[in-house]
């Protein structure tokens, strides 16, 4: 779940070590970079965050700071995961034209010439238009059963309803009146990637978290990454939300055995990884700079349409978040947004530097009181491209 788009940000809050760290001897750079996280800590208050950057070389530096458990106590770990939410649509998209390489589905096919005989699939808004690269890049026209009114709370509990079928959740916009004509215009819809994730299994007869194993985390060496699917995830930080959210939730999104207080898999390919910022940002990089898949598969990642005309820098392509025009050149990426968790992958393409960042509290965040988010990705890439020009 995200509330599209995670703004790239020239927003900079008054912390000097930015300026410092874009001085820095490069010998330094991870103190610099540590100084810099634990001044926006200081600063904004959250509980814990990890941090990860990848540039030329590939190497990956790892930091944290904070707390993954506020009661009890427990340091945040560059090793500690967190749910990634929509960021794991970069890794459906992927999917999707890795599959399309090899022949198994396009994205120019008719959703119906997959998910056509479903029962229900009719009352499907669009049903007999749309196409996976609409679904893909979010110009289907269906609605988003995440923020539809009064849905939160039956969304949460359809975790607890035992076996979970992802077209449950496609229920709840059925006969719903399209948004617009399929390709006409362009709204970001978690609705969509579930439909997408049917597509997916639909045309290989297997399950999708199989398939994003075999053929794209394990032969990455993702090992911290894995499927957000149950309500126990093994090394996974607290998360902490606000008091009144939508889903009813407890502030404390985890309880004293470990588990989650609710069931993550309701997202399903909305999102549904939990991973490590080390993880994301190895996955960035590896995808953004053509090594993700045996195939060529830049140009349709990278073909984006416009999302509005107030935004004309920012494009969304297959399962990604394109800036062309920021102060530090082409930008892509994801953000992600679960209830406790707040997640950025950013690729800096004009640098080949990648940034991940995971923070364990959304308070304040998803409904815009605090500019953390924004904020930090600037001063993370300010400093790092800045001490990488040095």
């Amino acid at each position: 779940m995200t509330s599209f788009p995670l703004h790239i940000g020239a927003c900079l809050v008054c912390l000097c070590v930015c300026t410092q760290a874009a001085n820095a001897d490069p010998s330094d750079l991870r103190g610099d970079m540590q100084d810099l996280l634990g001044a926006f800590h200081e600063t904004y208050g959250f509980p814990g965050a990890t941090l990860a950057y990848v540039a030329d070389d590939g190497g990956v530096e790892t930091l944290a700071v904070g707390l993954a458990d506020i009661e009890a106590g427990i340091p945040m770990t560059p090793d500690s995961r967190m749910l990634a939410a929509s960021i794991g649509k970069t890794i459906w998209g992927a999917l999707v034209l890795a599959l399309e390489a090899e022949g198994t589905l396009s994205r120019a096919d008719l959703v119906a010439s997959h998910l056509g005989d479903l029962p229900w699939f009719s009352r499907v808004p669009n049903a007999d238009t749309m196409t996976v690269g609409q679904l893909l890049n979010h110009t289907s026209g269906v609605p988003d059963h995440v923020h539809m009114d009064g849905v939160a709370p039956e969304f949460v509990a359809l975790g607890d309803t035992g076996q979970f079928d992802p077209a449950v959740l496609v229920s709840f916009i059925l006969d719903a009146p399209p948004l617009f004509e399929a390709g006409s215009e362009w709204a970001y819809t978690d609705t969509g990637y579930v439909l997408l994730g049917l597509v997916l299994e639909a045309a290989t007869d297997r399950d999708v978290y199989d398939l994003a194993q075999d053929r794209l985390l394990g032969p990455l060496g993702l090992t911290a990454t894995g499927p957000s699917d149950r309500p126990t995830i093994g090394s996974l930080a607290v998360g902490f939300t606000m008091e009144d959210n939508p889903f009813g939730l407890a502030v404390r999104t985890r309880d004293d055995g470990g588990a989650l207080t609710w069931n993550p898999v309701v997202e399903w390919t909305g999102g549904g990884f939990a991973s490590t910022s080390a993880d994301l940002a190895r996955w960035g990089h590896a995808l953004f700079n053509g090594g993700a898949l045996d195939a060529e598969y830049l140009d349709p990642l990278l073909d984006g349409v416009a999302v509005h005309p107030d935004a004309p820098g920012l494009f969304y392509g297959s399962g990604i978040a394109i800036y062309r025009d920021t102060p530090f050149g082409s930008v892509y990426g994801h953000g992600g947004w679960m209830p406790g968790y707040v997640s950025s992958l950013r690729h800096y393409a004009d640098h080949n530097l990648t940034i991940a960042f995971q923070i364990n509290t959304d308070v304040g965040i998803v409904d815009g009181r605090s500019d953390l988010v924004p904020a930090l990705e600037a001063a993370l890439a300010e400093a790092l491209i800045g001490a990488m020009a040095d």
